[in-house]
C-alpha cells in the first residue's frame, strides 16, 4: 500500500525539520508532502520590493534533504511540496533549482504518481499580512473585514496590475485542473477549505466597524472545487489554531478526504496517510 507523509506551516523552525529528519531516517514513507509556509521569517522582505536574508535553502534545506537522501539510498520518499503566504516568492527559483533530486516543487503543476494524481497549490486568500507574494482574490474582489487587498500590500516579485486585480483561487483551479478526472487526484493546498473545521481561526474581536468578523479563513473556491470535483483527498495547513478551535484535523466533504496538518506547538505535527484509505490517516506529534 503506498503511504505519504504529510507536514506543514514549519516556518523554518530548524527543531521542527530535524524531529521530521529523525522519524524518516527510520520510518521513510514512500512520499513525502510539505505544504508550504517553509521558510523562517527572517527571509520576509524588510522593505518593498527586497528580500530578506538568505540562505534558508541552500544553507539548510537542500543539505538537509542531501544527507536524507545519503542516508536513506534507494528508500528516499519522492518529495513533493509548495510555498505558502509566509515564503517570499522573490526565493521560489531558487527552491526550484535546489530541488535537483531532492524535491519538486509543484505549485499549479500536475505530477502521475501510479495511479495517483498529484496538484499543488500555493495561494490563500485575502489575509491582514502584509507580504502578499502568494494572496489572491477568492472568488471575486471581496475581501473580509480585517485583511488587505492583494492590490496593496508588499511584494518581492512582481506581477501586472492585472493579475494583482482580476486573477483569482476560483479561475486558477479551473485551468489548473481542467477535465482531468478526480477519482484519485490528490491536492496540496496552503489554504484550508472555508467554512469547515479546518479553517476555525481564534478571532478576538466578533466585530469591527460594526460588521462582523469571520471565524472562518479558508477559501471558498477551494470548497466549491471539492464539493463539485470530489477529488480523493485534500491536504492543507495556513490555520495552525484550527484543530485546536474545532478539536479535529480530518473532516470529509463528501467522497473526499480532508486534512488540515498544521499545528500551533512546539512539536512536529506528521500525518501518515495510506493512500488507499485515506479516512484512516494518523495524526503523529513528534519532538526530540
Amino acid at each position: 500500500m503506498p503511504e505519504a507523509y504529510f507536514v506543514t506551516d514549519l516556518h523554518g523552525r530548524k527543531q521542527l525539520y530535524l524531529s521530521l529528519f529523525k522519524y524518516l531516517e527510520k520510518n521513510p514513507p514512500d512520499i513525502l508532502l510539505l505544504g508550504g509556509d517553509l521558510f523562517p521569517p527572517f527571509m520576509q522582505p524588510s522593505e518593498p520590493g527586497s528580500p530578506g536574508k538568505p540562505d534558508f535553502i541552500n544553507g539548510f534545506l537542500r543539505i538537509f534533504f542531501m544527507d536524507l537522501k545519503i542516508l536513506l539510498t534507494e528508500k528516499y520518499p519522492k518529495t513533493f511540496l509548495i510555498m505558502g503566504n509566509d515564503d517570499p516568492r522573490y526565493y521560489e527559483s531558487a527552491l526550484i533549482d535546489s530541488g535537483n533530486s531532492l524535491w519538486v516543487y509543484i505549485h499549479h503543476r500536475k505530477k502521475q504518481l501510479s495511479e495517483y494524481s498529484l496538484y499543488g497549490y500555493n495561494y490563500v486568500p485575502p489575509t491582514p499580512f502584509m507580504l502578499k507574494d502568494w494572496e489572491r482574490y477568492d472568488v471575486s474582489r471581496y475581501v473580509d473585514v480585517g485583511c488587505i487587498s492583494p492590490e496593496e500590500g508588499t511584494r518581492t516579485f512582481p506581477i501586472s496590475e492585472h493579475e494583482k486585480k482580476w486573477t483569482t483561487i476560483k479561475d486558477d483551479l479551473t485551468s489548473m485542473t481542467e477535465n482531468d478526472p478526480m477519482e484519485n487526484a490528490i491536492f496540496l493546498f496552503h489554504t484550508p477549505p472555508y467554512d469547515t473545521e479546518l479553517d476555525v481561526g481564534d478571532i478576538k474581536y466578533d466585530v469591527i466597524d460594526y460588521v462582523p468578523v469571520d471565524k472562518h479563513l479558508g477559501s471558498i473556491a477551494v470548497r466549491r472545487f471539492i464539493e463539485e470535483k470530489q477529488p480523493l483527498l485534500t491536504l492543507h495547513g495556513h490555520v495552525h489554531e484550527s484543530s485546536r478551535m474545532s478539536e479535529t484535523w480530518l473532516q470529509k466533504i463528501g467522497r473526499t478526504v480532508c486534512i488540515n496538518g498544521a499545528f500551533e506547538g512546539d512539536k512536529l505535527s506528521l500525518i501518515r496517510i495510506d493512500l488507499e484509505d485515506p479516512e484512516s490517516a494518523e495524526l503523529m506529534l513528534l519532538q526530540d
